[in-house]
């Protein structure tokens, strides 16, 4: 039960950290230290220590022998990378989810673009981060329709490694609104059964995503 406990511990440490780092709480080259990061989570330093680890693991933190782990932080190289496997994924997700999506996914999918709708009509404070918020439901409904944990976890995963400059794409009107219609067009397809539309649809989706941000060059 300790050890249960022990590696529960761990991992809420690594998951408060590298959240924070994914959403800028800490920028790159920023050091992170054990001491303070224990005190400010409650916990000793050997869970943040370990945790550190794992973070370096996945290229987020670097860890210099007796000076300390500093912030990586995500390079422009690695979100264009990102998105280019994403599009792929996310095509086979569209594809996946035609064959498997249920009655009741595609009317959250259907309330979710009449919200976004809504909101980028409305004008209103706070308007961009209900646009993006409403984008990243629209595909967590999507990647649950495709039947696929594996494919789940890692689009969910690699949405959270870009929301920052996915949130800088969809807050632009001009952006905010091909993409309802784009979203509005890969539910078509889902609806008429054309898996190798949606999957089309969805790949050129996150391809159009790349260009709005200037990652294709």
């Amino acid at each position: 039960m300790e050890e249960y406990q022990d590696r529960s511990l761990r991992g809420r440490v690594f998951q408060r950290l590298r959240e924070d780092i994914l959403s800028g709480v800490y920028k790159e080259r920023d050091e992170l230290r054990e001491i303070t990061l224990g005190e400010e989570l409650g916990v000793s330093r050997t869970p943040v220590r370990e945790a550190l680890r794992q973070l370096e693991l996945e290229g987020l933190v670097t860890i210099i022998p007796n000076k300390g782990a500093y912030v990586t932080g995500i390079s422009r190289k690695d979100v264009a990378d990102i998105y280019k496997i994403r599009s792929m994924l996310e095509g086979m997700c569209a594809r996946w989810a035609t064959e498997h999506i249920t009655e009741k996914q595609i009317e959250e999918l259907e309330e979710v673009l009449l919200l976004s709708e809504f909101h980028l009509r409305k004008k209103s404070e706070g308007q961009a981060e209900q646009v993006t918020e409403l984008d990243g439901k629209f595909h967590k409904i999507l990647y649950e329709a495709s039947n696929s944990r594996i494919l789940e976890h890692v689009l969910s995963d690699f949405h959270k490694y870009v929301q920052m400059a996915r949130a800088m794409s969809v807050g632009e009107k001009n952006r905010a609104e091909k993409s309802i219609q784009e979203h509005r067009e890969i539910l078509e397809a889902i609806k008429k059964q054309d898996g190798k539309l949606a999957e089309k649809l969805a790949n050129r989706h996150i391809l159009n995503v790349m260009e709005n941000l200037h990652l294709t060059k």
